[in-house]
């Protein structure tokens, strides 16, 4: 005879996951989708391979499409979403991308900074404000930034705005979970170091993986599975904090 059924840790609620259609942000979808969650996938502009995620998941799933760089993506992202749902319980705010900002010639340097203020920090930015007049009315919600290791350590000599703009999301991370807990909002970041995927195939290629502690990058299965474990609810004290994942490669 059968045991009783066991809930999964998030059965009933809502994920949105931004830049889910590859790399750290499908593994998360995947992840959140087995343990019960209803997703709501955001993607850039590949809806084929949006679909493709989408297909692979375990449980109910909406698309929606959005640039980031777009000055009201937020705001159009978000109210398709909650029309889809009706609401969002976890927002992982996982789109960025690691743009340049080089030095030697200034209108490389200004228009580095701009798209990396803007799609690392500013969009997801936004859609924490969202989130919380979201949260505030219905007593609480989870929000999880994904940051990276360059936050901490800064960035090379070519993406010193990419650095700045992650380091800003750790602030704001903070910023929220000690400004709103009282109302129930939670938020937490990861850093990630290395990741291997489709999108750091080419820098990974000319790496020397044997420097490293473990002797490989981060799968993204490894980031997801933090992920979802902080949007299950299980850590509300570690509210705050930043987890990394870099294997070691980055220790502080």
């Amino acid at each position: 005879m059968s045991g009783p059924q066991v809930a999964s840790p998030l059965d009933g609620a809502t994920v949105l996951v931004t830049g889910a259609s590859r790399g750290i942000g499908a593994a998360t979808a995947r992840a959140v989708s087995r343990d019960g969650a209803t997703v709501v996938l955001h993607y850039s502009s590949n809806e084929t391979a949006a679909r493709s995620v989408a297909d692979s998941l375990a449980g109910p799933v909406h698309l929606v499409q959005g640039d980031m760089l777009a000055p009201d993506a937020a705001e159009i992202i978000w109210a398709e979403a909650l029309a889809r749902v009706g609401r969002i319980d976890v927002l992982v705010n996982n789109a960025g991308a690691w743009m340049p900002s080089r030095l030697d010639d200034a209108s490389a340097w200004h228009s580095g900074w701009d798209q990396n203020m803007v799609l690392n920090l500013r969009a997801a930015a936004d859609l924490c404000r969202l989130a919380i007049l979201h949260y505030r009315g219905r007593g609480g919600g989870t929000i999880i930034n994904v940051a990276s290791r360059s936050a901490h350590r800064g960035d090379d000599r070519d993406h010193l705005a990419y650095g700045a703009a992650k380091a800003g999301l750790l602030a704001l991370t903070k910023g929220i979970a000690r400004g709103y807990g009282l109302d129930g909002v939670l938020a937490y970041a990861v850093a990630p170091g290395w990741v291997a995927t489709d999108l750091t195939a080419d820098e990974l290629s000319d790496t020397d993986t044997s420097q490293w502690p473990l002797g490989e990058p981060a799968p993204p299965e490894d980031v997801a599975e933090t992920i979802a474990f902080l949007a299950s609810g299980r850590a509300r004290h570690a509210t705050g904090a930043t987890i990394d994942i870099t294997g070691a490669d980055y220790v502080r």
